[in-house]
């Protein structure tokens, strides 16, 4: 399998605002109400298309999503029109967990993972047989995963690949730390990318990513005035922010709601040295709103 178009870099500059795609697939943290209709009103691919250049026409260059299965339809639309996108780029978030999650429940976990492994190459078929499975091959396994998650992507720029929050905090809760090793190596010697973590514990991630030896990692987390899925809490973050070596993405900035656009901007813009902020919106207005607060209250903007 060719590696998806990426330019390697060790020093890739992420825009500051980067746009996400939890309207898109029924995701809000606070209201079960409105994650259905906005599940609704995005089950055709053009609703979801038309909010996508609502941010390209404001100026929003950067898509951060999952690897959710409708994401490869959006991605087969910049590939045919990539006159009209000439500088876009994706950001994808991987594993989709949901997707294995079903397939866990249906088809048990040693079928579920053979499922989703690519069947190319001699490797793949060795661990469709079982080899990596009965030897506990951890590093091999979370290759083949990646290389399958990716295929979406071909074609497409890629320069910052990110590890979804649910497998990040559970290596760590298990003590599998090596294998956030083995998904960063991976990343930048198949495709030219970054490597990039998302936590609901930022203080004991970037602990565990100093012992690898992973230097200035992008790292994704919430940070918002209100300590929402903030694991240690605001001052903790706070102080983390301002004296640890990373490169934050500040996600749920409004607490899903529960903060001002303003207030919830102002407090993310004050905290230093965070890169980019990763927001979601479902209307042009919202979208202009969101990003033309972000652009006044940038320090420096």
């Amino acid at each position: 399998m060719n590696a998806v178009t990426s330019t390697p870099s060790d020093t890739h500059t992420m825009d500051r605002v980067l746009f996400g795609d939890n309207q898109f697939f029924g995701v809000n943290h606070m209201s079960e109400e409105k994650a259905r209709a906005q599940q609704m009103r995005f089950q055709e691919l053009g609703a979801v298309l038309d909010v996508l250049d609502a941010a390209y026409a404001e100026g929003i260059r950067t898509f951060m999503c999952t690897t959710h299965d409708r994401v490869a339809e959006i991605c087969e639309h910049f590939r045919r029109h990539k006159e009209r996108y000439p500088d876009y780029r994706f950001y994808p978030c991987m594993p989709y967990a949901h997707k294995y999650a079903n397939a866990v429940t249906e088809h048990g976990m040693i079928d579920a993972l053979r499922m989703f492994l690519p069947d190319d190459g001699a490797l793949g078929a060795a661990v469709k047989g079982g080899l990596a499975l009965a030897n506990k091959d951890i590093r091999t396994i979370m290759q083949l995963l990646i290389d399958a998650e990716m295929k979406m992507f071909q074609g497409l720029s890629t320069p910052v690949i990110f590890i979804q929050n649910v497998v990040t905090d559970l290596l760590l809760g298990v003590g599998l730390n090596d294998a956030l090793k083995y998904f960063a190596d991976h990343v930048r010697d198949r495709y030219g990318a970054e490597p990039g973590f998302i936590t609901m514990n930022l203080p004991k991630l970037l602990d565990v990513l100093d012992v690898l030896k992973i230097d200035n990692p992008i790292v994704c987390a919430n940070i918002n005035k209100i300590g929402f899925r903030m694991c240690g809490g605001v001052p903790l973050y706070e102080q983390t922010i301002a004296t640890r070596r990373f490169r934050p993405v500040a996600m749920s900035v409004l607490a899903s709601g529960a903060l001002s656009p303003r207030e919830a901007v102002d407090y993310v813009c004050r905290q230093p040295q965070i890169e980019s902020i990763v927001f979601g919106a479902s209307s042009r207005g919202n979208i202009r709103q969101t990003k033309a607060l972000i652009d006044e209250l940038t320090v420096g903007a």
